[in-house]
């Protein structure tokens, strides 16, 4: 295999988010919302204090290289950068919303569809040339999603929403790469920490007081926000959206076997060919890296 660092990077993540479900079954019993302020919250908090303790030199690096732009440079850093903040927020929330009050499949359904919106905005948005054996893994990654929809309109619409979120992220962060990944994610926590702190009064419920709420948490924050997210961003520095997108399908594929086999979900023939389907069509998309061939 030749997996570079970008490619190790962007499986990595998809592999962490894999496992998401195992930490939000616990908290069924608590509002998606509550789940949000705290994530953002604490996540913004910890990742503020790691940049001013541990890496002020490459802060003040970044500060210096904004400060060299030009104002229309810089309007199109902070736009992109604010829009990544709020894209986080809506995905976050409506995943966690699927896999606490819908099923799990629903969720991962939404990371089905999402590579090939991601591939198909990337090539009219960015321009990524896609070769003939890509754009065929990205049809046999259709067909499984089609297939998967049959009698599920109402789910269909609802991951529709999720997966236009993520690709959304995707896109606007490859035109994101002039700052420190770490740093963007920072700001982007920030800044998704200002949006959702009016709500916080009037919408959260109760202060949670349940060791588990608050281990589970932590485990969130760090493990699932933001090593993945930052693996993700420093992935799309030697990547193209198209290839981190179509990677994506690594989660949904661990979400599927731990839905039948962990949670006992019921699964049916259909879902299991077109599943099948799915990770035909990731090896096809990523031959050149795995193989070294021509994709």
């Amino acid at each position: 295999m030749r997996f570079n660092k970008y490619y190790l990077s962007a499986f990595s993540a998809f592999v962490i988010w894999g496992f998401f479900s195992l930490v939000l079954k616990p908290l069924h019993n608590y509002a998606s919302l509550d789940i949000i302020f705290y994530r953002i919250f604490f996540a913004a908090v910890l990742l503020l204090g790691i940049n001013l303790i541990f890496r002020k030199h490459i802060l003040k690096n970044d500060i210096s290289v904004l400060k060299s732009m030009d104002a229309k440079a810089r309007y199109k850093t902070f736009f992109l950068t604010v829009v990544g903040g709020f894209l986080l927020i809506v995905n976050w929330f409506l995943f966690i919303y699927a896999v606490n009050h819908v099923s799990l499949k629903s969720a991962s359904f939404a990371y089905l569809i999402c590579p090939i919106i991601t591939t198909i905005l990337a090539y009219f948005i960015l321009k990524e040339k896609l070769g003939k054996w890509q754009w065929f893994a990205v049809g046999l990654s259709l067909i499984s999603c089609v297939l998967l929809s049959l009698g599920s309109i109402h789910d269909l619409i609802f991951s529709l929403v999720i997966a236009l979120s993520f690709a959304f992220y995707l896109i606007t962060q490859r035109k994101n790469n002039q700052f420190d990944r770490f740093v963007v994610l920072t700001v982007q926590m920030l800044i998704a920490a200002i949006v959702v702190l009016p709500f916080f009064p009037k919408y959260s419920g109760e202060v949670p007081t349940e060791a588990l709420f608050y281990t589970m948490l932590t485990l969130i924050v760090v493990v699932f926000t933001i090593i993945p997210l930052f693996l993700n961003l420093y992935a799309l520095k030697g990547m193209n959206s198209s290839a981190v997108g179509i990677l994506m399908y690594i989660n949904p594929l661990i979400n599927f076997f731990l839905a039948v086999f962990y949670f006992h979900e019921a699964i049916n023939t259909l879902q299991l060919v077109s599943y099948f389907i799915i990770l035909i069509s990731v090896v096809i998309f990523n031959g050149k890296a795995l193989f070294g061939k021509t994709a």
